[in-house]
């Protein structure tokens, strides 16, 4: 076997040419999508393989942010770039703190628009990205990376394992270097690209899904959601705000209007109004019972229903 041919047979599952598309350029236009929706249609199929994976991810990320830890994401390219998006929308979609997940990717700000090369290479700046957050034993890490040999998250694993600190990844081949580094791997096989090698497709589509399961339910977890409502949405402009005076009026059923005087007297703080209107207590009150609920919305109303005198 030549050379070359030895090189081909170890390359990753994701950089393989799929026999579907060998005429891809040629196709009609109605084809090719027809073609790509074909194949994207299979990724929810292979991500159900992994679920039992990625729930058990998600009842060890629930406990490092709990108990103070932060949850790190970390990735080169598309897979880092999906990182850091679902880091920043944390904030707005349920009132995470700052820096409580935080996504890193390999040439750091300026490569979510424009790609700096080599920067995947280095496993020492996976590294070194890890200690400009002072990452420590107390958080956890996701490695991001659809080939499952990317450097700079191997070196970022490597270091987090080092520290003790709990560790995850999300890889989209069999077998690799990346999911044996982690202690909770997440394995999807998505297969040959349309356009071989392009990752940021059906790899890119199924890191995606999964880093929405990831946060969603983590966060559900933490309190962050009650029944299917975002309580804890920041209305930071008029269209949340609708969305909040909604939320309250669906949850607590006492109509827009009351449901808008429930929110400013929480100052808009969502979860305390729906406390408010299903315990039926002032502002203080529901604040006092969600502390003492960690924020969970349901248990604070039953902390109020249990402490309420028999009618």
């Amino acid at each position: 076997m030549a050379d070359g041919d030895m090189a081909l047979t170890t390359l990753p599952t994701t950089e393989a040419r799929h026999p579907l598309s060998r005429d891809f350029d040629g196709m009609a236009t109605l084809a090719m999508v027809r073609l790509m929706n074909q194949l994207d249609a299979t990724i929810p199929t292979v991500i159900a393989e992994a679920l039992p994976q990625i729930a058990t991810t998600i009842d060890a990320i629930v406990p490092t942010l709990e108990g103070g830890g932060r949850l790190f994401y970390q990735g080169a390219g598309t897979s880092g770039r999906l990182a850091v998006l679902d880091a920043a929308e944390l904030l707005p979609t349920f009132s995470a703190p700052p820096g409580l997940v935080v996504g890193l990717i390999a040439g750091g700000e300026k490569a979510m628009v424009r790609s700096v090369e080599g920067a995947e290479d280095s496993p020492e700046q996976g590294k070194a990205d890890l200690e400009a957050h002072d990452f420590s034993s107390r958080d956890m890490l996701i490695g991001v990376a659809a080939s499952g040999r990317t450097p700079y998250v191997l070196g970022g694993l490597a270091h987090a394992n080092h520290l003790g600190a709990t560790t995850g990844c999300i890889v989209c081949n069999p077998g690799s270097a990346v999911a044996a580094a982690a202690r909770f791997p997440i394995e999807v096989v998505t297969g040959p690209e349309v356009v071989t090698g392009s990752t940021r497709l059906r790899a890119g589509t199924a890191t995606k899904l999964i880093i929405n399961m990831l946060s969603t339910c983590a966060m559900a977890k933490l309190g962050k959601v009650y029944g299917n409502f975002m309580v804890d949405v920041q209305p930071t402009n008029q269209k949340l705000r609708q969305r909040a005076t909604r939320i309250v009026d669906e949850i607590t059923g006492v109509g827009a209007t009351e449901a808008k005087t429930l929110l400013e007297a929480a100052e808009w703080q969502v979860k305390t109004a729906v406390v408010m209107g299903l315990a039926g207590v002032d502002a203080a009150e529901a604040k006092t019972r969600l502390a003492a609920s960690q924020g969970r919305v349901r248990e604070a109303v039953e902390i109020v229903k249990s402490e309420s005198p028999p009618a």
